[in-house]
């Protein structure tokens, strides 16, 4: 990681180029092709300079955990790109979905009866139909968002049935401190139980064992953008 100074753009494009590196050793030693690997760069907090610095070094899929932070920050950089695209990947509260329908691209943080029913009528009220991915809570983390493991195949079904929701994958935010193999290798079963072809796995600490098994999607932020500058107390 470089010193230089948040939003450099000199930084930001070094950071890319190892981060894609290593998604394609990565991929090498998993026999997979390394374009099946999406990169989300997670921007949050960081300002609009940060993203055009990584879309003037070639990056296009970005990551926001709040919505009123996308919605303030992506609408001016979509006008200048408009081929870049956003993941809404933090917990959504159901007043937010429509918001997120409005914004997003992909929606990663699916997990709740609710929400899906938010987001269906969010859908159906303006017209743009965001690809939807469920959070799984593979760790059973009273703290963290996230549909439990003994629900997730019930909530998938209610989704589309109930709901007219097309789910196109998972996720999961394995707990920190813990081997995240066992919960990736469950994601990635399930996915494969139930026909899903995404898989949003690996954050900057274990995207590489993610991409070992299977992730197709992997989330980095710190690694590619330095550390959040949240405000002061």
């Amino acid at each position: 990681m470089t010193d230089l100074p948040l939003s450099d753009p000199l930084a930001i494009a070094a950071n890319l180029a190892r981060i894609k590196a290593r998604i394609a050793e990565a991929c090498g030693r998993a026999g997979r092709d390394p374009a099946t690997v999406t990169l989300v760069a997670v921007s949050k907090t960081h300002p609009a300079e940060a993203v055009e610095a990584a879309i003037a070094a070639g990056q296009a899929v970005f990551g926001e955990n709040r919505v009123q932070e996308a919605a303030g920050k992506f609408p001016g950089l979509r006008a200048e790109n408009p081929a870049i695209r956003l993941h809404i990947i933090g917990g959504l509260q159901t007043n937010k979905a429509r918001d997120a329908v409005r914004v997003a691209d992909v929606i990663e943080s699916l997990d709740r009866p609710k929400l899906a029913a938010a987001i269906a009528e969010a859908i159906r009220k303006e017209g743009r139909v965001p690809e939807l991915l469920v959070q799984v809570n593979t760790g059973a983390e009273p703290q963290k968002f996230g549909v439990a493991r003994d629900e997730a195949s019930s909530f998938l079904r209610q989704c589309r049935d109930e709901h007219g929701l097309k789910v196109s994958g998972l996720m999961c935010i394995p707990p920190e401190g813990e081997d995240p193999l066992p919960h990736f290798d469950w994601l990635a079963d399930l996915a494969a139980k139930e026909g899903l072809p995404v898989l949003s796995m690996g954050m900057s600490g274990d995207f590489e064992a993610a991409i070992a098994c299977g992730s197709t999607q992997v989330r980095v932020g710190s690694a590619i953008f330095g550390a959040r500058p949240y405000p002061a107390p």
